[in-house]
Order: structure tokens, then C-alpha cells, then sequence
């Protein structure tokens, strides 16, 4: 939780896209053990830009993967971004490789799969500044 002026708390949202559902469970499971609360998971990257766009309130902060069926994490988060520009996207991915380009398109982090849960909590507090 974040805490604004003296007593106005908010829940930090965390919005999950992942094709694999054994790091959807764990990831949810580990989020919420530190107080985020998941608002929605997708397991591709055109169902995570279809759940984005019917969002009330947008997440905090979207955890991507990259390597997806129907759309990969680099198109989901151009098309998102176009939505959203300041949306907060930390790009999760063995392939290191695509780390310039999900920088240059504007995501907020890149953490390298495998990583520690202590890592992805910090980064994720990193990412928004608390």
C-alpha cells in the first residue's frame, strides 16, 4: 500500500500478462503476499491489449512477457502505450535480446527470467517511486 498525505491509503494494481499459468499463480501468489493487488491476468499479448482497453482504472504497473502466442509482449505494449503513454510496463524475459527494443518503446523496466520474487518486488517499487 501507498500511503498519500496522512491517511489516504491505495492498494499499488498489478496487471499480469503471461502465457505460462504456473508463473501466473506464482506471480499472484507472491504479489499479494506484499500487499499489490492483481486486477487481471492474460495469458497473450492481444488478449492483454483487449483487457487494457476496458479497464476502468488503468494498473499501476503491467508485468509483460515477451515470448506469447498471437501477440508478443513487444506488440502488446506499443499498442497499450498508444492507449496509455504513461503507462508503467516492466518487460519479463529469458530473451535478453529484446531488451533495447523494450526500452526504446518506452517500458518502464526489463527483468531478466529467471529472477529472484525479492527482485520483482523491488523493481516494481523501483518502477513506481516508493
Amino acid at each position: 500500500m501507498k500511503i498519500i498525505g496522512e491517511d489516504i491509503l491505495f492498494m499499488t494494481t498489478v496487471f499480469i500478462v503471461e502465457d505460462d499459468k504456473s508463473i501466473q499463480a506464482l506471480y499472484s501468489k507472491i504479489l499479494d503476499l506484499v500487499g499489490f493487488s492483481v486486477i487481471g491476468i492474460a495469458n497473450n499479448g492481444a488478449e492483454a491489449v483487449e483487457m487494457f482497453k476496458v479497464f476502468i482504472k488503468k494498473p499501476d504497473v503491467i508485468l509483460m512477457d515477451h515470448r506469447m502466442p498471437i501477440k508478443n509482449g513487444i506488440e502488446a505494449t506499443k499498442e497499450i502505450l498508444q492507449i496509455h503513454t504513461d503507462q508503467k510496463v516492466i518487460f519479463a524475459s529469458a530473451d535478453k535480446t529484446v531488451y533495447q527494443e523494450a526500452i526504446s518503446i518506452g517500458s518502464a523496466g526489463f527483468i531478466d527470467k529467471p529472477f529472484s520474487l525479492d527482485r520483482l518486488v523491488k523493481t516494481i517499487k523501483e518502477i513506481l517511486s516508493y
